[in-house]
């Protein structure tokens, strides 16, 4: 039987797994080498994969159970997941660096996406490595984030006027903004499962770091919103039809570009709850990370 091949795509971030037809059901050997390699370079590709909407949450469970987004539109065969559906009149509003729902106390551990239609060029994706962001700081700028906390609000990434709020009308978002209170969660998080440390602040939900006046915290946070940007710490993948992103949403976070309109572009996305971020200096007592 093949193994899978894993090509890496840039020294910091990204690779393409071959050798994996994610309509078939994967044993366990597969999906554990699925995961080194998701752990390995933070975001994983599959190309040219063939799959219905129930295969690709099926496949996306085999890594945890599944978070149901509380404003996108879900896919009528596997409601867990949602649809991404932007053209002229619903016009994309998540153009800007982000971790996936970190408005919650137990952000996705990951995600995985999948083209369905796609415009004729453009409509990109870039993904940065955040442990290599934080590596990338002084050491006295590690030291001094690594004791902070920062506060993830659900109204700044999805405000009452947005797009997506729009979409999903004002009830559903009126309900969705009542459920989700601001959240805590560590500026610097600790992976649980490869004890890596990485900067946990991102530009989509991060509003302000606990503690700081709203200047020094609105400085240090649009500093650490640039930082995140380099090149060096990215990839960028141009899709194919029926290609999926298997991504680290832990340790990662992601920009759509917003390139291609009035053209259309369909995704399809499975996402995967997580645990509860912390730091290796303030984990809980009944936590041990994997890698010590």
């Amino acid at each position: 039987m093949l193994r899978p091949t894993v090509t890496p795509l840039t020294p910091a971030i990204g690779a393409v797994i071959g050798n994996v037809d994610l309509s078939q059901k994967l044993d366990d050997e597969l999906i554990a080498d699925i995961r080194a390699a998701l752990l390995k370079h933070k975001v994983v590709f599959f190309e040219d994969q063939h799959i219905n909407a129930v295969q690709h949450r099926d496949f996306a469970a085999r890594f945890g159970d599944l978070h149901t987004h509380p404003l996108y539109p879900g896919v009528p065969e596997a409601p867990e997941m949602f649809i991404l559906d932007n053209h002229a009149s619903n016009p994309t509003d998540n153009d800007a660096w982000h971790t996936d729902v970190t408005f919650i106390e137990t952000p996705p551990l990951g995600a995985v996406l999948y083209a369905k239609l796609l415009p004729e060029n453009g409509g990109d994706t870039c993904w940065a490595n955040m442990q290599a962001a934080y590596e990338g700081l002084s050491k006295p700028l590690q030291k001094f984030l690594s004791e902070l906390d920062a506060v993830h609000d659900f109204n700044r990434g999805f405000p009452q006027t947005g797009q997506v709020a729009k979409q999903a009308g004002k009830d559903k978002a009126e309900k969705a903004r009542e459920e989700h209170p601001p959240v805590i969660h560590p500026v610097v998080r600790t992976h649980p499962e490869t004890g890596a440390d990485s900067l946990f602040v991102n530009y989509g939900f991060t509003d302000r770091i606990k503690g700081l006046r709203r200047n020094e915290s609105d400085a240090l946070l649009n500093m650490l919103f640039v930082h995140v940007q380099k090149p060096e710490f990215q990839v960028r993948w141009k899709w194919k039809p029926n290609a999926i992103a298997f991504w680290d949403n832990r340790i990662t976070q992601h920009y759509a570009v917003n390139d291609y309109l009035p053209a259309r572009r369909i995704m399809h996305r499975a996402t995967i709850i997580g645990d509860r971020p912390y730091n290796r200096a303030r984990k809980p007592a009944d936590v041990k990370i994997a890698a010590e």
